[in-house]
């Protein structure tokens, strides 16, 4: 099982990125997807996760309105694209799946990615 996140980079305040995050070695369109973040000296945060078929999302409050995640399951990547970035969205981002539910606990969680670190200078 793999899964290798990317499009990380630095960027300035009201910049976009695109993250994506490749998986291999399951059967992606059985799993749910999410996005964590982790910032220096603070724990694993919940971003957005989005259900197997990609028509149901959620989001931690902070980013409603300027992240969106999305899927294509003939890719077997997830995507999440960032706009309007502010300095607190800087962290290492981090891609999940999970076979059960719609999880906002990274401990739910059975794959993890390796993270692609995302800076937003002001």
């Amino acid at each position: 099982v793999q899964l290798q996140a990317s499009g990380g980079g630095l960027v300035q305040a009201g910049g976009s990125l695109r993250l994506s995050c490749a998986a291999s070695g399951f059967t992606f369109s059985n799993y749910i997807m999410a996005w964590f973040r982790q910032a220096l000296g603070k724990e694993r945060e919940f971003v957005a996760v989005i259900n197997w078929s990609g028509y149901r999302m959620a989001y931690v409050d902070s980013v409603k309105g300027r992240f969106a995640i999305s899927r294509d399951n003939a890719k077997n990547t997830v995507y999440l694209q960032m706009n309007n970035l502010k300095p607190e969205d800087t962290a290492v981002y981090y891609c999940a799946a999970d076979r059960a539910r719609q999880s906002r606990s990274a401990g739910e969680y059975d794959y993890w990615g390796q993270g692609t670190l995302v800076t937003v200078s002001s």
